[in-house]
Formats: structure tokens, C-alpha cells, sequence
């Protein structure tokens, strides 16, 4: 097992920036997620690591040595691909023994550490199959037990549940988990589906643009996004936005919603929340609200929204209502919200983010 650490590191392909000077910090035996939207570089992240891609500037340390310069064979790391990268030829014992019988590792070694990985990973009555007689989940098990078997220091994941089914990637994200708990090994997992990254990590990395936006665990980084970015990713659905400002109004800290169209609403401000936000008095500001932080009141009591669509998942209902102009998306239990039309919203402000309007930082 390492730690893996990344010390202002950056990669340009030609004019294009992928990474922009990321330092991380993955501790020994931690399953970190690095999670973002395509082409925000979390792929070419992991192939840095992996020494798949020579990095333009800064450092990869590997328990605290530094490999910029340490062929990928040599840096005692296993990737898993997005595709597998099965040899179809060979079948499942095979390609899971591949990279020990080009290291030379001893028969009886071999064979100990292939049935190992096969009963670990439920291979057992596979090993004579190949990749084209198996279904995508048991593809992706072999290219796992291929990893395995090299007992790394490091497992790198590079979306490898991408190309299954729902049923199937919630099924081997759950035996992925299981696995690192029993190894214990160092493992980073890039994906784009927030929902993977918040069910599967310890912590979480959070890039956008080749930067990091946000790093901690999944519930930190969806109750305090540190950006307007991480709170609209992070969550299904993300988080709503309201813009306006900050006011004092008769002795009172205020937010006015200034945004949307039609009549405005005024947010009345109170207790350890008005004094936490008194200094950014004047500000404009993006009040970011969870789903499950707007609750559905009588239309005469609350701010009035219409209801535009329903989406009733069984357990609970997504209302999509719009009010003062603004789209915003309600969670509430059940299914019974289906035949409402018009209903009243109150803020659970306790709850609420505040972000900068310009910048899109978090206020503290």
C-alpha cells in the first residue's frame, strides 16, 4: 500500500490546458473518487499517476518518492480500463494471469493468486470462458482480478462502470467497496456520475476545467459546497439557485430574490445565520437551496409557485415549480403531490449555501 501525492501538477496537450496545477494528498489505504464533468481532466489525472502521461510540470510522489521520471511498469501500480482490455484469445485464467507471467512470477505462485482473485470476485466457474462468452459485469470482474493479482500498491479505476446497465454498475459498485475493505489497498476511482462518486468514496475531488473545485467527504462537499459549481454537480437533482442580495431592512438582515420575473420575495434573516452574514450587507449573492430543503406549505402561507411537471419515483415526488420566475425543483415524500397545481414554498435556511453571485465562492 502508499500514499499517493500530487504537487502542482500540471499537463498541456498542445495550446490545451488538461490539468492546472492540482496538489492532492491521498492518504495510505483511502478510496478516493475523482469525480467532474467530461474533459475536466480527472482521466489524465490518473494517467499521471499511472505514468501513462509525462507530466509538463510539477511532481507525483508515491509514498513520498517522487516517479515523475519512473517508467509505469516500475511504479507498482494496476489500472482497470473504461473497456476492459481483455486479450479475446485468451480466456478468463489467462488474461487474469497475463501480467504475472510477463513478470515471471512462479507457476504455483500464479495459479495460488488467480484462484484467490477468482473466488474473491466470484470467477470460479468462469476461468475457462472467453471475454466474448461473458456478460459486461463478469468482463469487468476479470479486468479487476487482472489488477489484483499484481498486488499493487496502487488500484487506478478509470470509469469502469460506464458501460453497464444501472442494476449491473450498482452491483459491482457495492462488490467494488467490499473489495478495497478487504484489500485495503490504495484505490482512486475517476467517474462523471456524482451519484457513483458519493455511494462508493471516502472522500471525494471534485475537478472542473482541470482544476480542483472541492476535496472531502461526500456528505461535506453536498451540505457546504465550497463553489456554486460543486453544489450544482454534486446531488440528483443538484442544487437550486436563487439570485438577489443582501439588504438591511428595519433593523433586519434580508435576502431580496432580484433574478427571476414577476413579484420578488423578500427572506427574512434571523439568529446565528444573520450575524454570520451580516459583514456581506449590501452583496449580491446566489442563495443555494437542496430539493429536500424546500418545503411545500399552503399557497396563502408561503412564497407562491406554480407546479409545472411531476415525477413520481415511487418512495418520493421531484415537483419542477416555478415561482417569481424561477425554475425550481422540490423533493417530497410519496407520490401524492401528483394533482397540485398551485402550493406555497418556504426556505429551510438553516440549510442553505451562500455563494458569491460574481465569483461563485462560497461566503464564510
Amino acid at each position: 500500500m502508499a500514499s499517493v501525492r500530487l504537487d502542482n501538477l500540471c499537463k498541456n496537450f498542445g495550446a490545451a490546458l488538461a490539468v492546472d496545477g492540482v496538489s492532492l494528498e491521498i492518504p495510505d489505504g483511502e478510496l478516493m473518487v475523482l469525480v467532474g464533468p467530461s474533459g475536466c481532466g480527472k482521466s489524465t489525472l490518473l494517467r499521471l499517476i499511472a505514468g501513462l502521461e509525462e507530466a509538463t510540470s510539477g511532481n507525483v510522489f508515491l509514498d513520498d518518492r517522487e516517479v515523475n521520471r519512473v517508467k509505469p511498469q516500475d511504479r507498482d501500480v494496476a489500472m482497470v480500463f473504461q473497456n476492459y482490455a481483455l486479450f479475446p484469445h485468451l480466456n478468463v485464467e489467462q488474461n487474469i494471469a497475463f501480467s504475472l507471467k510477463f513478470r515471471k512470477v512462479a507457476k504455483l505462485e500464479i495459479r495460488s493468486r488467480v484462484a484467490e482473485a477468482a473466488e474473491v470476485l466470484g470467477l470460479g466457474d468462469l476461468l475457462r470462458r472467453r471475454p466474448a462468452e461473458l456478460s459486461g459485469g463478469q468482463r469487468q470482474r476479470v479486468a479487476l482480478g487482472r489488477a489484483m493479482v499484481c498486488q499493487p500498491k496502487v488500484f487506478l479505476l478509470d470509469e469502469p462502470l460506464s458501460n453497464l446497465d444501472a442494476r449491473m454498475r450498482a452491483e459491482l459498485r457495492a462488490e467494488i467497496g467490499e473489495l478495497h475493505q478487504r484489500l485495503g489497498t490504495t484505490m482512486i476511482f475517476v467517474t462523471h456520475d456524482q451519484t457513483e462518486a458519493m455511494t462508493l468514496g471516502q472522500r471525494l475531488c471534485v475537478l472542473d476545467l482541470g482544476h480542483v473545485m472541492q476535496t472531502g467527504s461526500p456528505m461535506e462537499l453536498y451540505q457546504r459546497p465550497a463553489h456554486r459549481f460543486v453544489g450544482d454537480f454534486i446531488g440528483t437533482p443538484g442544487m437550486n439557485f436563487v439570485r438577489g442580495c443582501l439588504e438591511e431592512r428595519d433593523g433586519a438582515l434580508v435576502f431580496v430574490e432580484r433574478s427571476g420575473k414577476g413579484d420578488g420575495f423578500v427572506l427574512v434573516l434571523d439568529g446565528d445565520l444573520a450575524k454570520r452574514l451580516a459583514r456581506h450587507n449590501g452583496r449580491e449573492v446566489e442563495l443555494g437551496m437542496r430539493p429536500e430543503h424546500l418545503l411545500v406549505t399552503d399557497h396563502e402561507r408561503g412564497i407562491s409557485a406554480t407546479v409545472e411537471s411531476c415525477e413520481t419515483l415511487g418512495h418520493e415526488s421531484l415537483l419542477r415549480v416555478r415561482s417569481s420566475g424561477h425554475g425550481l425543483v422540490v423533493r417530497v415524500a410519496g407520490a401524492g403531490a401528483a394533482g397540485l397545481a398551485k402550493i406555497g414554498l418556504e426556505f429551510d435556511l438553516a440549510a442553505a449555501a451562500w455563494f458569491d453571485a460574481d465569483s461563485g465562492q462560497a461566503l464564510d
